[in-house]
């Protein structure tokens, strides 16, 4: 015969008066976690004990029961009731709904820890969905997150859930999809779209929220972006443009990019014609981004820095006196002083600002000249000033006009002349007492007797001969539409207009700085130049003929210049001045490698820094995913393309290839005259030019 089964008992409720009850010592919760005791006690004043107390009846040594109860279970509601009572909101002898355990099956540890281990916390899904009743109730965020002792944001996180697919609430329900994969979603209220991000990232080996984030977004413009900071996100909804806004990361998007850009363009313009009316200029030109060079061809001019008054001398005198002294004493004392450091910082600042005065212009340049008015990074209005074009030059009385373009000054060719006159043929003096100018031709080859001479005697001189090369450079770098300077050197200043994002770089907005330091620094009047440099100091020399120099490097290769000679050199030069692409900071991004080669390249490179499994995990994306994951991939890994690797990483990597040829690399007859990235006739059938035109890529050499 089966047994019965034996049916439990639960132990019954009872109301007993609050000071009847003594909280145990045994309750296992000691430590303060969660809702402060004052909160809670607010709670229950609000709604009332929600959970009775645990109790068991004391006993005396007869086992008899006393009348008064323990609570090893429920410690911190007592508590909140023992606050009421003190607060004088509740009365001691107030009833408090109890279960009473009389049977001692288990200890009073174990209850108190069954009910605190046993609890579980809210699913956030299940608070989205009260909080979401409750404001449809009729409760505000802010009387919600009071009612719950938790912050706004939290209130309006949760509540933002509610722009999440109920298909996609569902799979976190089951927990087939992680929160933050939740929070990712919630930046969009289109279903549509987000149901399917989810399809897609499921067949995926990245589901990070990030990358979710990325495929929600990637047709609008952040909110860190220039030109949203140009014009501010408040203007751009006034606008009418749509804004995705990310509660959890704190972030948002702008999901108008041409609304964005139009506003961009009118309040460029009308910042354009501000500065225009307000400094006088001729023209001003202005853009979203300049290309790389865009000056090239236009006189810079510079200001001088505004002369100091009287009473500003003064005062930096004293300021000097002071600072020096105070410095002095500072330096041959035992103990810091925070206030001496203080003080210090305080002087130093008030002679920088001396120092640093601003730069006035020559009216009547300003009035032919220009500026040009684009972003900077960070959103703030970039202003370039003082240019001017060459129809805008004054005209210059007395001007060379005929000039030797080529050949020896001494030649005395067929055809050469001086002054507009052959000087093939010596013209006879009339044999008079008067004293008549001497004939062109005793003039050229007085001349050039004097210029032979010369040269010799400037051979003899380095120093000298190193000042006027420098002479001839800052002539043509600073002053273009001067040739003050009896040697024929050229300096070529090739701009790169072409490259997008140039400008930007760390790089050329060094030069650009150097450039602008210079051009305050030097004479404004080119007669002036050749006694500045005598005077100037030989480190600031050095300094001024490298920037010089370093402006006609050219080692850029094109299609219809691809000469091996230059492009060695260029790679000595590198070597012999410790140059490399990785240190000085070139990484590879989408705009910059990945998103204009092949799947095929973005693989190699990706095999080649990280690994075959690496590649791997990418190979079955699309194109611009791809490119994106190959770029995190590479970051930190210091790969670079073949045009941009050393002669020793070439004659590596042209090493392993004769030695190990991996089955997947292409190998084509090669000009062992020249790096294998200039090799011609190397086409790929993925390369295609933005106008569907096949073009020709450079094969890579494969790293292992």
């Amino acid at each position: 015969m089966a047994k019965a089964i034996e049916k439990i008992t639960l132990d019954p409720s009872e109301g007993i008066p609050f000071d009847l009850l003594d909280l145990s010592q045994e309750n296992v919760r000691n430590v303060k976690l969660g809702v402060s005791i004052e909160d809670l006690a607010d709670d229950i004043a609000l709604r009332g004990l929600l959970m009775s107390l645990n109790v068991r009846p004391k006993r005396n040594k007869d086992g008899e029961e006393t009348g008064r109860y323990e609570v090893p279970a429920g410690g911190r509601r007592y508590r909140a009731l023992e606050f009421l009572v003190k607060r004088k909101r509740m009365a001691k002898t107030e009833p408090v709904p109890c279960i009473v355990k009389r049977r001692a099956v288990t200890s009073i540890v174990d209850d108190s820890l069954a009910e605190n281990v046993h609890r579980l916390h809210l699913h956030p899904l299940d608070q989205y969905r009260a909080f979401q009743r409750l404001r449809e109730q009729g409760l505000s965020e802010d009387e919600i997150a009071a009612r719950y002792f938790i912050s706004v944001a939290t209130v309006k996180q949760r509540l933002q859930l509610a722009s999440v697919s109920p298909r996609l609430l569902e799979f976190y329900a089951n927990d087939e999809m992680k929160l933050e994969q939740v929070k990712a979603f919630s930046i969009t209220n289109d279903h549509a779209r987000q149901e399917q991000v989810w399809d897609t990232v499921t067949r995926s080996h990245n589901q990070e929220p990030y990358y979710i984030r990325r495929l929600l977004t990637e047709t609008a413009v952040r909110a860190t972006d220039r030109r949203a900071v140009y014009v501010g996100v408040e203007a751009y909804e006034a606008a009418g443009g749509v804004v995705l806004r990310d509660l959890f990361e704190e972030d948002y998007w702008l999901q108008d990019p041409a609304l964005l850009e139009q506003l961009v363009f009118e309040k460029l313009k009308v910042d354009a014609e501000t500065v225009k009316a307000k400094e006088g200029w001729k023209w001003v030109h202005e853009a979203i981004d300049f290309p790389y060079g865009h000056t090239c061809g236009l006189r810079r001019f510079y200001g001088q820095q505004a002369e100091l008054t009287q009473e500003e001398l003064a005062r930096y005198d004293a300021l000097k006196v002071e600072y020096d002294k105070l410095d002095a004493e500072y330096a041959e004392a035992d103990d810091y002083s925070e206030e001496t450091e203080i003080r210090l910082e305080e002087l130093g600042n008030e002679i920088d600002q001396l120092n640093d005065r601003p730069y006035v212009l020559d009216p009547e340049e300003v009035a032919r000249g220009g500026a040009f008015i684009s972003l900077g990074a960070g959103g703030e209005l970039k202003i370039e000033r003082g240019f001017v074009r060459p129809e805008d030059e004054p005209d210059t009385e007395g001007d060379e006009s005929d000039v030797n373009d080529g050949g020896d000054p001494a030649s005395d060719s067929e055809g050469d002349s001086i002054n507009g006159k052959q000087a093939d043929v010596e013209q006879p003096e009339e044999d008079d007492d008067k004293i008549r100018p001497l004939s062109d031709r005793l003039v050229e080859d007085l001349t050039a007797t004097r210029t032979v001479a010369l040269r010799n005697a400037l051979a003899s001189d380095p120093a000298m001969a190193w000042i006027a090369a420098l002479h001839v450079f800052v002539l043509q770098t600073f002053y273009p539409y001067s040739s003050d300077s009896c040697l024929e050197v050229t300096v070529q200043n090739t701009t790169f207009g072409q490259t997008q994002g140039l400008g930007e770089t760390p790089w050329a907005k060094e030069i650009e700085q150097r450039q602008d330091a210079w051009g305050h620094d030097l004479p404004k009047n080119p007669d002036e130049l050749w006694d500045f440099l005598v005077a100037l100091d030989e480190a600031s020399r050095q300094a001024l003929f490298a920037h010089c120099v370093s402006l006609s490097l050219n080692a850029i290769v094109q299609t219809w210049n691809r000469r091996s000679a230059k492009i060695a050199h260029a790679g000595q030069v590198a070597r012999s001045i410790g140059f490399d692409m990785v240190e000085a900071g070139w990484t590879p991004t989408v705009d910059n490698y990945l998103g204009r080669v092949t799947k095929a390249h973005i693989l190699q490179a990706v095999r080649e820094a990280r690994g075959e499994q690496s590649a791997q995990l990418i190979d079955h994306l699309k194109k611009q995913d791809m490119a994106r994951e190959a770029a995190r991939l590479l970051e930190g890994s210091g790969w670079l393309p073949e045009p941009l690797r050393s002669a020793a990483d070439k004659a590596r990597l042209e090493d392993s290839t004769a030695e190990d040829v991996d089955e997947d690399t292409i190998v084509e007859d090669a000009d062992v005259d020249r790096p294998a990235f200039l090799a011609e006739g190397a086409e790929d059938e993925d390369a295609v030019h933005e106008n569907g035109e096949c073009e020709e890529r450079p094969h890579l050499g494969a790293a292992e």
